[in-house]
């Protein structure tokens, strides 16, 4: 058997590997494009799938290919052709997208890809040939039925980024807060010193420190809930230019009710297919929630990072797990690897967010944005890494920390904002005094405040509590 065999399209013919099933079209665009060697991510390409498998849905129903003009098909191929969609959206033949994500920028080199891919499948599944020239079930008038590539392809990006924040990014968001907050309640009696500009202040609770994370973490999974909103309505509908040429004036609101229902996200109709179709700023709205996330989780893996140096001659407050050895010189070294993961995982979505903004700003002229490959590649990267930096820094570090007790109060008793407690007592400046002499004598502001006698014993020991200082006083 030949390595190759002949397709032909619109262009001629064209030398495609023997067992594909992907045709001409998608040939061409793989020679055309040997740029970065990144294809469209698995997340896409079943997105696209289910949204080929909701416009056959909506076909059939509108009986637009059984029953209309010359591309009549019968319910037995249009079942064939429902099932081949099927097979794409579970990732049955993801080997079959070979495409660079630097392509066409509306992405029509993806959607003939997947077009080609079920056509030629579900000539298969209805016991035909799929190697025969004439296509029973053509990739543009039976699976391409009321579309175009510039309303499918964004809404194919709307469904996989909806999907993976839905049914990645919320829970991985959640277990985190969860175990944060299970740190801050474990955790609440802890008294240590509290730091701004990396100075010492005024004593908290290492319960209260881990439930400002826990917060931020709430409110990040506010955010992914703001950018699942962003990318709700769905531009399929609109064909070309917004318009809806060649399709049913049902066509979009039928199509998102059978997505919304097939992942279970409350996708909708764009309420206007001009900007659906032209404008990619829910896209880029979606982003600028996960850049946020982004900062809040670089932020709290940095502190933690932070809170666990040492374990000697650093602050040491909580013991972080050891993971793996941390130097190929220094025997029995631990760094805080998962910390470092984070960050620099962090780090990538914050700089993808650029990209996002860049695509959305000027890459969409008149009734297309021709930047579409990238910002759907880009985003749904960005939603991997916050999920999985996530997940995994619940599981290899937060659940296993501990708190170091002893070195969290050992730094309290020696910290020179402890006179802060003092100044509604002896005032401001006397206390400023007190602060300078403790740190020049190495002396705590206990001791100084006894041996001067400033105040009754009774009064400076309920004044320098420690505990009371972590809370509001009447």
């Amino acid at each position: 058997m030949s390595e190759f065999r002949t397709e032909n399209d619109s262009m001629g013919a064209v030398q495609v590997p023997a067992n594909a099933y992907y045709g001409a079209q998608t040939q061409r665009a793989v020679e055309n494009f040997p740029i970065s060697g990144w294809c469209m991510p698995n997340a896409m390409i079943h997105a696209m799938g289910v949204v080929k498998y909701a416009c056959g849905i909506a076909n059939r129903d509108l009986k637009k290919l059984t029953e209309s003009g010359k591309n009549r098909i019968t319910e037995k191929q249009v079942e064939s052709m429902l099932a081949a969609c099927l097979d794409v959206a579970d990732g049955k033949l993801d080997a079959e997208f070979p495409i660079d994500v630097f392509q066409t920028g509306s992405g029509t080199s993806s959607n003939m890809n997947v077009n080609e891919v079920i056509s030629n499948r579900a000539i298969e599944i209805d016991d035909g040939d799929r190697f025969d020239e004439e296509k029973s079930i053509h990739p543009n008038d039976h699976v391409n039925m009321g579309q175009s590539t510039n309303d499918t392809f964004p809404t194919a990006i709307h469904v996989a980024v909806g999907s993976q924040i839905k049914n990645g990014l919320l829970p991985a968001l959640a277990r985190l807060e969860s175990a944060l907050q299970t740190k801050a309640e474990q955790w609440d009696e802890i008294i240590k010193i509290g730091r701004t500009h990396l100075m010492d202040a005024t004593p908290l609770r290492l319960g209260q420190e881990f439930g400002g994370f826990s917060r931020q973490l709430k409110l990040s999974v506010d955010r992914a809930e703001s950018a699942l909103g962003a990318v709700l309505e769905l531009p399929v509908g609109g064909t070309a230019v917004g318009s809806g040429i060649n399709t049913h004036p049902e066509f979009g609101d039928r199509v998102s009710k059978v997505i919304a229902e097939k992942t279970g996200v409350p996708f909708v109709e764009a309420v206007n297919h001009f900007e659906a179709n032209a404008q990619r700023d829910g896209l880029v709205e979606c982003h600028g929630n996960l850049k946020t996330i982004a900062t809040t989780l670089f932020n709290v893996a940095n502190n933690i990072r932070w809170l666990g140096s040492g374990p000697r001659c650093g602050f040491s407050e909580v013991s972080l797990p050891s993971r793996q050895p941390g130097s190929s010189i220094m025997p029995g070294k631990v760094n805080p690897v998962m910390s470092e993961s984070m960050m620099q995982a962090m780090a990538r979505v914050i700089g993808n967010d650029q990209t996002l903004t860049v695509c959305g700003a000027a890459g969409g002229q008149f009734q297309l944005n021709i930047m579409m490959p990238v910002m759907g590649h880009t985003t749904i990267e960005s939603i991997h890494l916050l999920t999985h930096s996530a997940n995994a820094f619940v599981e290899f570090c937060v659940e296993e920390m501990e708190a170091n007790v002893d070195q969290c109060k050992g730094f309290v008793e020696e910290s020179l904002s402890m006179v802060t407690s003092l100044n509604p007592l002896i005032g401001y400046m006397q206390a400023s005094k007190l602060a300078k002499e403790a740190f020049a004598s190495g002396k705590t502001i206990r001791e100084l405040c006894l041996e001067q006698e400033i105040l009754p014993e009774a009064t400076l020991r309920e004044a320098l509590d420690p505990f009371s200082m972590t809370e509001p006083q009447e």
